[in-house]
């Protein structure tokens, strides 16, 4: 089992209507499940796992 890793938090939005009325949105992350070099499984965000490759 992967080990949820990502500090991030969903985006939260509101969804106008044409009448204003104003109804809240999550919009989740894009978790992915990654193998790092030790051989762990963790859970991180497509956003991480691009950086973490920019950095490697």
């Amino acid at each position: 089992m992967a080990k949820n890793e990502s500090n991030r938090k969903p985006n939260i939005k509101n969804l106008r209507s044409h009448a204003l009325n104003a109804t809240k949105k999550k919009q989740k992350l894009n978790l992915q499940v990654v193998t790092l070099e030790n051989g762990e499984k963790v859970k991180l965000s497509a956003k991480e796992i691009r950086n973490m490759k920019k950095a490697a």
